[in-house]
Formats: C-alpha cells, structure tokens, sequence
C-alpha cells in the first residue's frame, strides 16, 4: 500500500523529501498536487501559490486591488464547475480537461506511419503468439494512441478504480463528524462536497497526465484499462522509452506488443480476471474507515462556520483513514494477483519471441525491472488511489508458469485459468517448483469437474444413489 492516503488525505507536512518514502526526490515532489487535504490550493483557475495579491494566498505583498475582478472571475468559474460536478465523489469531466490541457503542449498527433507501425507490430506478435498459448487472439481492434486519447479511452476504468475509494475518503470524515457539528454546518457541508469533487477531479487530472506521459500500452499498470479487446501502444511514449535502450526501435516495438497482445489474450479469454481486479480495489475501499474518538475530541474546538477550521484540522492527519487487516488481506491478494498476471505474460512472450528477436532476453529483464520495481505510473497511480499496482513478486511467478509450460505444455498451463480456485496462491509463489509437482494438480480440468460439482446445489428430486 501508498504511504499516501488517497487524494492527499492526510497530514500537509509529511515529509516526501525521502524518495524511499515517495517514490520522487525532493525537486520531483514539489507541486506534485495539492499540498493542503482537499488540494483547495492547486483547484483550476487558482493560480500556483493561490490568487495573487491576496495575503496568505501566495501573494508577495499586500491585498492588490487590481486583481480582485479577476480572483472573483476565478472564484465563481471554480464553484461553478463544482455545482454542476454531479452527485459523484470526482468531477470526472474536470480530470479529463485537466489532463488533456497538461498534454496539449507536449504531444501532437500521430502521424500515419506511426500508426501503421502499431499495426504491422502487432500483427507480427499475435503469430508468434499462437504457437506459445491456447488462448486464441484477444484483441478485435488495434489502436495507435496520443497520450490525450489514452486518457479519453481509459476515463471509464478510472471511475470504477477512483470511485469507491474517493466515495469512502469524502464520505468517511463526514459520517464521523458528531451530528450537531454536521447540523451547525449546515449548507456549507453540501458545498464541501462539492469543493471535494473538484479537488479530487484536480488531482486526478494531474495524476492522468502524469501516466499518460509515461505508459506504453493499455495494460501497463497490470489492468488493460482501455475497452474491451482493443490492443493499444502509445508511439510517442515508446520512442522515449527507446531512447534509454541499446536495442533498434523497431525490436522495441514488437516486443511491446507482444505484451500487449498476450495481456488482451488472457483478459478476453479468462473472464473473471478484470471483474476479481476492479472488485478487490473496491473491497480495500469498503474498509476506510477513520477514528472517530479523535473527531470528538476536536469536535468542540472546531468552528463549523468556519471553513479555515475545517481545512486545518484536516491537514492535521485528524481525518487520516486507518488500514484494517481487511484491507491488508485485499491488497494481498491484488499483489498476488497482478504477479500472476505479469508472470504469465512474462513466460509466453519469452517463449513466443525466442530467438527471433535478439535482444528480447534484454527488454525482458527492462521491463521486469519497470515492473517490480514501481515506475512513475504506480506511484502516480499509489498518490491518486492509495493503492500500488505493482506485482512484487513477478519473478516468482514467471518462474512458475515457465516451470508449469515445460512440465505440462501450453494448455495445461493455460487451463489453470479456468477457474480462480485453481490458480496459485501467495504461499505457492515461494515454492514455484513444489506447486507445479503437486499430484492433486496434475489435471486441471478434473480439478475444475469436482469444482463445479461442489458448487452446484443438489437437487431435491435426486437422492446420493438414485439415477
């Protein structure tokens, strides 16, 4: 899990001038989002630092008078947005604005080349594929993506990853304020909620433009998070990823789709896989909850008129959620999971390139690296949500399926996704070899008959012995 509660939560001093802390050094991490709970300092139309002239607000002297029309302009364009932002917990619309704004001034459109290239590679992966899994081609469409239509294509994962933990973050410190506090606020908690989903959209919006820039395919954070069964790269994002590498542009690029492709391979043909993902992030969500005996405490200190006092004890770390062991066995099982995934991919796309591309055993180790290790996608990723996508354990779990491969072929190594009771657990990822060797595996498919017959219900008509 983040050391960051979600959408900056949390204390305003913690410190992330340690990069093991936060994953970017002391220059990175500034203006790295809303320094305040619900970054109301970094909201749009709010200048950096705040409106200028305005005491504390980041202005170098005194009130100036002849930027109040336009601090009033700003103001009323903000509380606009936040009214018309709906009844969810993130202004999904503001995000998306955000991040396509950021992008305009670094990105341009894809040339026609560009784009064939995308489609000539994937082409060429998917061959290769055929002969290294049972799982036929999972993708109908392929796309060639700007970093701006990435965030466009993937906006509706981004609702079902944010909105149950935005829900429960904005939520959980108001179900916890004492009910005369919450009665005293009065309108002004409507308008908080408000302010909320603009400040969430803000962050969120940031954080899109920052994995936009960054991602190389749609499955780059371990869940494929444009439509279903469309396999996209994003030229631009390749080319600076070549950059850094010793190896042809055009090696690169099909290894890239090779992953691409064995990722769609398994989401299109398991079909419990994304639903178990998306559904784990929402049980780790169910479980925020924050300590309300310390709200009480503060209850009657708090001026509930006063929106400043609010904000303060927020930034105080007074509405910081608690991690309950539910959550800690939620994102367990995320971690284990994701390693699965990656794992298997890993193992088919070294089996299907081989030797046709020389330096595939090189990209591998790159990207296995990228991975494990959390790039600046999973710790954007970890800053928004709270959550880290990263598959700890992907070595262990390459190493299982590739020993799974040797011992038992393609399908039956690929049959093991039939069903999630017969995939390997955390405690078989220490013991990759031990779990391959086990007799009670050895057919998968009877595994998944005595599956079925347990589950299914008896029927009342049938005694054990009659036919």
């Amino acid at each position: 899990m983040s050391d960051k509660p979600p959408f900056g939560f949390g204390p305003s001093d913690r410190d992330d001038s340690d990069p093991d802390r936060s994953g970017r050094g002391p220059e990175e991490s500034r203006g790295d989002g809303p320094v305040d709970p619900f970054g109301f300092g970094n909201l749009p139309g709010m200048p950096p630092g705040g409106f200028p002239g305005m005491p504390g607000m980041g202005g170098p002297g005194g009130f100036d008078v002849s930027q109040l029309g336009q601090m009033l302009t700003q103001l009323g364009q903000m509380l606009s947005q936040a009214q018309n932002s709906g009844d969810g917990p993130v202004n999904y619309d503001l995000a998306a604005q955000m991040a396509t704004q950021s992008l305009a001034a670094t990105t341009s459109s894809l040339t026609g080349t560009q784009r064939a290239a995308v489609t000539d590679a994937v082409k060429l992966a998917e061959l290769w594929l055929d002969a290294a899994t049972d799982f036929p081609a999972g993708a109908t469409e392929v796309k060639a993506w700007s970093a701006a239509e990435w965030v466009t294509a993937s906006m509706p994962t981004w609702k079902r990853l944010c909105d149950p933990v935005a829900r429960r973050m904005s939520g959980a410190w108001t179900d916890a304020l004492p009910e005369e506090v919450r009665a005293a606020a009065g309108p002004m908690m409507a308008m908080l909620g408000q302010m909320g989903g603009l400040a969430f959209g803000t962050q969120l919006g940031q954080g899109l433009a920052t994995l936009a820039a960054e991602v190389l395919t749609s499955t780059d954070i371990g869940i494929p998070v444009g439509p279903d069964r469309v396999a996209a790269l994003l030229p631009e994002n390749v080319d600076k990823f070549t950059r850094d590498l010793d190896r042809p542009a055009s090696e690169v690029l099909i290894f890239l789709a090779a992953r691409e492709a064995a990722h769609q391979r398994l989401f299109a043909h398991v079909g419990w896989l994304k639903e178990r993902l998306l559904r784990t992030v929402e049980e780790y969500a169910q479980g925020i909850t924050i300590d309300t005996s310390k709200i009480e405490e503060l209850a009657r200190g708090i001026d509930p008129s006063n929106p400043a006092a609010i904000q303060e004890a927020m930034g105080s770390g007074l509405f910081e959620p608690e991690t309950t062991p539910e959550q800690q066995a939620a994102l367990a099982r995320l971690e284990t999971l994701l390693a699965l995934i990656e794992g298997w991919v890993d193992a088919v796309v070294a089996e299907a390139l081989g030797e046709r591309i020389p330096g595939a055993e090189a990209l591998r180790e790159t990207l296995r690296r990228r991975r494990a290790s959390g790039g600046p996608a999973e710790q954007t990723f970890a800053t928004v949500v709270g959550l880290e996508l990263r598959p700890r354990r992907l070595r262990a779990a390459a190493e299982l399926w590739r020993l799974l491969g040797e011992q038992r072929g393609s399908t039956g190594r690929d049959a093991l996704w039939a069903h999630p009771d017969l995939i390997p657990s955390a405690d078989d990822l220490d013991d990759p070899a031990g779990f391959v060797g086990r007799d009670e595996i050895g057919d998968p498919m009877a595994e998944l008959e005595k599956l079925a017959n347990t589950e299914a219900p008896e029927d009342p008509q049938e005694g054990p012995g009659k036919e």
